[in-house]
């Protein structure tokens, strides 16, 4: 935990899912320019979740300070042996506080424990904190290319990691 920050990681809970689709929606239409098909995906990827996640391979994580939810990060299987990275985000008022780093360890150390062989995520070249984050913790950049999403052009990149 950093000094002087009592933000704490827990389990996802089944009632994160509207703050989690409503905070995705907002910050990236203001954020990114996302148009509205943007929270029916994440809304979409929760119920599957909730719905049909294997709790030995598969978790989701809150950080919160003071009851206030501040960001999450999911773990999800792809195959028998790739994880999946998804939902990462951070409000921008705990950006820079180390949290994400917490968040993208305590992802990974689950995928470690649950037998993954690699992970791998999908983002935006326009998220570049994420990015670096990513690289410093020994993500290589996979592929990257121009896209129009969310009624945006997009930069698109897969990242992927051995654990």
């Amino acid at each position: 935990m950093l000094q002087g920050d009592n933000a704490e990681i827990r389990p996802f809970r089944e009632d994160d899912r509207d703050w989690l689709v409503e905070r995705h929606g907002t910050l990236y239409a203001r954020d990114e320019g996302f148009d509205e098909s943007f929270a029916p995906l994440v809304a979409r990827i929760l119920d599957e979740f909730v719905a049909g996640h294997d709790p030995q391979r598969e978790r989701g994580w809150i950080v919160e300070s003071d009851g206030k939810r501040l960001g999450s990060i999911f773990c999800v299987a792809q195959d028998e042996t790739t994880a999946k990275l998804r939902l990462f985000l951070l409000e921008p008022d705990a950006r820079g506080r180390g949290l994400g780093a917490r968040l993208l360890m305590t992802c990974m150390d689950f995928a470690r424990s649950a037998g993954y062989a690699s992970m791998v995520l999908w983002t935006h070249e326009s998220h570049r904190a994420a990015c670096k984050l990513y690289q410093a913790y020994g993500w290589r950049l996979t592929d990257s290319k121009p896209v129009h999403s969310f009624g945006v052009d997009l930069i698109e990149q897969s990242w992927s990691i051995r654990l």
